[in-house]
């Protein structure tokens, strides 16, 4: 029923495939307009619209090293690099 459509990106004017599955998605979420921006220019035009997450630093209670979080550390509770968090997780 549906068959692959080349279209032009209006962002960057790239040509890009929305395919019959795409299609046939699109149809069963009710949406009647066809993308008008290829993936690449739709994911970054997605990640434009989320704002900086803020980082904090703080060091690692198991190895010592300055760790980035995204949250601001508190007194009461440790906080792990990424390393020494994955390490954690695998032991259980």
């Amino acid at each position: 029923m549906y068959e692959d459509k080349t279209l032009i990106c209006k962002e960057c004017g790239a040509e890009f495939v929305f395919t019959a599955g795409e299609q046939e998605f699109y149809a069963s979420k009710g949406f009647e307009n066809e993308p008008q921006r290829c993936k690449a220019c739709r994911d970054a035009r997605k990640n434009a619209q989320k704002p900086e997450r803020e980082m904090f630093t703080a060091v690692c209670a198991s190895c010592g090293q300055e760790a980035k979080v995204p949250f601001k550390p508190r007194e009461d509770r440790p906080v792990y690099c990424s390393e020494c968090f994955a390490k954690m997780r695998e032991e259980g």
